[in-house]
């Protein structure tokens, strides 16, 4: 007897989440889509022409340039190289990779919608902040030891 409301238990939260799932699944697409569109779109040449030397600057740049151009971790160490190769600092590099990974404002509106907007809003501007500040110590760090 318990085992069959447990299963009808289950079942019923098993076809809510489906439902909710398959409600998701459109914005999912448009996500996967748009984060596919920009990794084709910018390159590492259009990237660094935005970069100008300064630290603060650049640590600054290379944290939006990697929020609006989200997408896989392996794509933002390649594009990292290839800034490197261009001669941008290591500040706007790290800043890059870690904003990469960690912001999205591709993803802010599937984010909303699963996560609600007051969290969304909290968990990017504690990312941005935290990205430039961790940029800042981890090219500090490096330089130290080096």
């Amino acid at each position: 007897m318990k085992l069959q409301e447990s299963s009808k238990k289950f079942l019923i939260v098993f076809k809510e989440s489906a439902t909710g799932f398959i409600g998701m699944l459109p914005m999912i697409f448009g996500v996967v889509g748009l984060v596919g569109l920009f990794q084709t779109l910018i390159s590492a040449k259009l990237l660094s022409s935005f970069f100008t030397g300064n630290v603060f600057y650049d640590t600054l740049i290379g944290t939006v340039a990697g929020g609006v151009a989200a997408g896989q971790a392996m794509v933002s160490y390649i594009i990292g190289g290839e800034l490197m190769k261009e001669g941008i600092s290591m500040y706007a590099v790290s800043a890059f990779i870690l904003s990469w990974v960690t912001l999205g404002v591709v993803q802010l509106p599937l984010e909303v919608e699963v996560l609600g907007f007051r969290f969304t809003l909290l968990r990017n501007i504690l990312a941005f902040i935290f990205t430039i500040l961790v940029a800042l110590a981890t090219v500090a760090t490096v330089e130290w030891l080096s």
